[in-house]
């Protein structure tokens, strides 16, 4: 059984955020209660701290045994983002061209997951820190017992996040664009979408308003249209039944 690669998507502007680098920010509040209103298990993350920066909190849901290796893809303010999550990576790499849309960046991971022979790679935005590990295990489990080429959790008939690629798939990812992110393969790839309670799929911190949602234990923000992170998402209903094909 090969490996299989966590890829955190840690190189944009944000530009929608009004305080700074939103990855840096810290929930602070009642981050810990939107971890347990949004998780499979209504259980708080123990590794998870409401005053981590937000990438941090990211890159901690790979910390499955499920997952072999994380890599970051590290472009706006790389030495402070990498400084965030160097104790929960196993390496990270730039993308000097994070400023040209979320592609650049997914292009980076499918190459670092190429470079290392990985059997398939988890590609998470950095600015969603709620999504809980178990997802991550359902996600890996699904491809492991032969899912599709694509496996996509759903909550409530939605795609969200993390979205795990296969290996047959990194070439075409190396050709997507601007900032459709992985969604570009999702009409030509056999995507498997897995029913996950897990509300941390569709949290996003695009805003100052999303932030103090958070810190507010609020955890049902829905995803819209112009997320940064809008790397799965889709506005249309998909069906919500463990292994079920498009």
């Amino acid at each position: 059984m090969g490996e299989l690669v966590g890829i955190v998507l840690a190189a944009g502007l944000g530009t929608r955020f009004e305080d700074g680098n939103k990855l840096l920010a810290t929930i602070g509040g009642d981050a810990d209660a939107a971890d347990a209103a949004s998780s499979e298990t209504d259980e708080r993350d123990p590794l998870r701290r409401s005053d981590d920066p937000i990438v941090r909190r990211a890159a901690r849901t790979f910390a499955v045994d499920a997952v072999d290796h994380t890599i970051a893809i590290l472009g706006h303010e790389a030495d402070a983002v990498r400084e965030a999550v160097a104790a929960h990576v196993d390496e990270t790499r730039r993308n000097p061209s994070y400023d040209r849309g979320q592609s650049t960046s997914v292009r980076a991971g499918a190459r670092a997951a190429r470079d290392r022979g990985a059997d398939a790679a988890l590609f998470l935005p950095g600015d969603m820190p709620c999504v809980d590990p178990t997802t991550v295990e359902k996600i890996v489990a699904t491809y492991r017992d032969g899912g599709g080429d694509v496996i996509v959790p759903t909550r409530d008939g939605r795609r969200g996040n993390p979205v795990l690629f296969d290996a047959a798939l990194f070439d075409d990812l190396l050709d997507v664009s601007g900032d459709t992110g992985g969604r570009a393969l999702f009409d030509t790839a056999d995507v498997r979408r897995v029913a996950v309670r897990d509300g941390g799929i569709h949290i996003d911190v695009d805003t100052v308003a999303d932030r103090d949602r958070l810190r507010r234990g609020q955890s049902d923000r829905a995803p819209d249209s112009g997320s940064d992170s809008d790397f799965a998402s889709d506005s249309g209903s998909d069906s919500d039944s463990d292994g079920d094909r498009s």
